[in-house]
């Protein structure tokens, strides 16, 4: 009796374990479900800037490209084709043959995984050049409708997925996302002239402002912060506009000495000077570089807002696709301004920002400084060191060896390069750059 039961047993389990795998097998596999917004309003006669949210991703599902195109098949369009609104998610790429206005480019892609709220999203800044607001303007000269649309493909287990975005195209103003689209930062009168400026110590430091060139109306919020000697130096992410970061990538942006914080209302005329805060609230009495900041708050506005899932509203006021210009001053000696006037002679050449290279025959490339002694080429993988190497001038390149960087494959890194003196003392040195390793 006790054997037949067992048996009974094993018959009953390796049932329920068949039943099982063939439920696991027979499971739908999820998708990307939806954008939101599903529609906006853009500018007909230069660039403009949207935070969007693609909802409900598979955990193995990757965005894949980004473009647009001036009309999508006739079977996609809903009922009312004068409404122009697309079904949002569709199994084969929809737009029609011939349509495609341009592509958005690798080192643009500002999409980022994000979990807010629990749900599996990506949030994406769709950039749209104006040489595509102008190739959409022409034809809606030629009769034919003025939106237009941004399509972005998705790749995973359930097989591709197109994800359509319409763009009504219009005058910039009230009715379109608050978008920074262009930033200058200078100080007035003569001291603009100079990329550092050079102060005596205990000198004044003459007033600043910022000219914001800009998409929609609404307030914008920030605050002028001042990065002084021995601070650590901002990268790319820390200097990108608060709303063009997933909401619970926000907080993690670091902040230096405030200086001032502001809130001003941007009037839908896409231009305006922000003034700088008072001189004599920033110090000229500590030797060396020192950075002035400008960081923009994302702000509640109703028609760059974006819905993450399950009704949960982020406010994305303010959003802008590139990092924002920084002003630089340096106070000391003589012999320390020439060292900080070097500091605009290191730029980094290739690969370009956000490029995919290879593992074998990475070569990293820059122009430095004339007086430097020594360069410190170094690599980072979330803001954690991962190789380091001197090199001597006039080099401009140097190769990382393969077996440094093994298994990073398939990861963002960052680089970038110090030019030191014979004292081993930073001379100048070079922004941060992203590179994805293949």
């Amino acid at each position: 009796m006790p054997g037949s039961t067992t048996a009974w047993l094993k018959g009953i389990g390796r049932v329920v374990a068949a039943t099982v795998g063939l439920l696991a097998a027979t499971a739908p596999v999820q998708a990307v479900v939806g954008v939101n917004p599903f529609g906006v309003n853009v500018r007909a006669s230069g660039p403009s800037t949207v935070f969007l949210t693609f909802q409900g991703l598979d955990p193995g599902e990757q965005p894949a490209e980004a473009f647009w195109c001036g009309e999508l098949r006739p079977d996609l369009m809903t009922a009312n084709p004068q409404l122009q609104q697309p079904v949002a998610v569709q199994t084969s790429n929809p737009c029609a043959p011939g349509t495609v206005y341009g592509r958005l480019p690798a080192a643009l892609d500002r999409s980022r995984p994000s979990r807010s709220g629990g749900f599996a999203n990506l949030t994406d800044i769709m950039t749209i050049p104006a040489s595509v607001a102008r190739r959409a303007f022409q034809d809606a000269q030629d009769g034919q409708h003025s939106a237009f649309f941004y399509v972005r493909r998705f790749t995973g287990p359930a097989g591709d997925r197109w994800v359509v975005v319409t763009c009504r195209m219009g005058g910039g103003g009230a009715r379109t996302p608050l978008a920074l689209h262009e930033v200058r930062l200078g100080f007035d009168g003569e001291a603009g002239q100079a990329t550092v400026l050079t102060l005596a110590h205990g000198d004044a430091l003459p007033a600043w402002s910022a000219l914001l060139r800009y998409n929609g109306s609404g307030v914008l919020r920030g605050r002028w912060e001042l990065a002084r000697p021995g601070d650590p130096a901002p990268d790319d992410e820390d200097l990108l506009t608060a709303a063009t970061l997933p909401v619970e990538r926000r907080v993690l942006q670091r902040r230096w000495q405030l200086v001032e914080r502001f809130e001003v209302f941007l009037p839908p005329t896409g231009e305006l000077r922000l003034p700088g805060p008072d001189p004599s609230r920033v110090p000229t009495t500590l030797d060396g570089p020192h950075l002035l900041l400008l960081r923009i708050e994302a702000s509640d506005d109703k028609e760059a807002a974006s819905n993450t899932g399950g009704g949960r509203i982020v406010a994305a006021g303010g959003v802008a696709a590139f990092p924002l210009p920084v002003l630089r001053y340096h106070v000391g000696a003589a012999g320390a301004r020439d060292a900080a006037a070097g500091d605009a002679s290191m730029s980094l050449l290739l690969p370009a920002p956000g490029a995919e290279a290879a593992l074998d025959g990475l070569e990293l490339a820059w122009v430095e400084p004339a007086a430097a002694a020594l360069l410190r080429v170094e690599i980072e993988v979330d803001r954690q060191p991962v190789w380091a190497a001197y090199v001597l001038p006039a080099a401009g390149r140097y190769q990382p060896p393969p077996w440094a960087l093994q298994g990073r494959q398939g990861q963002t890194l960052r680089w970038r390069v110090l030019a030191l003196d014979d004292e081993g003392r930073s001379r100048a040195i070079s922004e941060w750059r992203a590179l994805l390793l293949r």
